[in-house]
């Protein structure tokens, strides 16, 4: 009576795989895979900056941006100089959200190949320069970079007057 039991009380369990369901899972592994390898050996993308009010095209380094002197030479790259200390140094937050003007900003930055949308919510450092060789203006003129982890992500060139103007960093010639 125990074997009885015993026979009774025992569950067969079976599973069963379609190749289907094998194909589909070998599939996803390899789409996975396959990323994983282009992430680890695709170069890191460096923009150029793209000046459409002077239509040219200047090929500069962003990144490995990490003392005052290659901030200044960052500049310079460009046409300008600039004071050789910067006159502000100030942590600042990328909002999360975009209000009109910041959206406008970042249109801004986009026409220069940059974009302040992918540094959403991140602290940022950003160092005023005073531009000495603006050509044929009387007022102050600075330089803005923002900088975060060693490479500039966006910036301006602006005057200080309430009439003033904003431009990228490509200097007129």
């Amino acid at each position: 009576m125990t074997n009885e039991n015993s026979a009774k009380n025992k569950k067969l369990f079976v599973y069963s795989i379609r190749a289907q369901t094998i194909k589909f899972f070998s599939i996803v592994a390899l789409s996975v895979a396959a990323l994983l390898i282009l992430v680890a050996f695709i170069p890191t993308y460096e923009p150029t900056v793209i000046n459409t009010l002077y239509t040219e095209t200047a090929n500069v380094k962003f990144s490995k941006i990490k003392t005052n002197d290659d901030r200044i030479d960052f500049l310079e790259q460009f046409g300008w100089t600039v004071s050789e200390k910067p006159i502000e140094e100030k942590g600042v937050k990328i909002p999360k959200e975009f209000d009109k003007i910041m959206l406008s900003y970042n249109e801004f930055q986009r026409q220069m190949g940059l974009d302040l949308a992918k540094y959403k919510g991140k602290d940022v450092m950003r160092y005023t320069y005073e531009v000495t060789n603006y050509p044929e203006y009387e007022g102050r003129v600075y330089a803005n970079l923002l900088i975060y982890r060693n490479k500039v992500i966006g910036g301006d060139i602006c005057s200080a007057d309430s009439r003033g103007f904003l431009q990228g960093f490509t200097k007129a010639k």
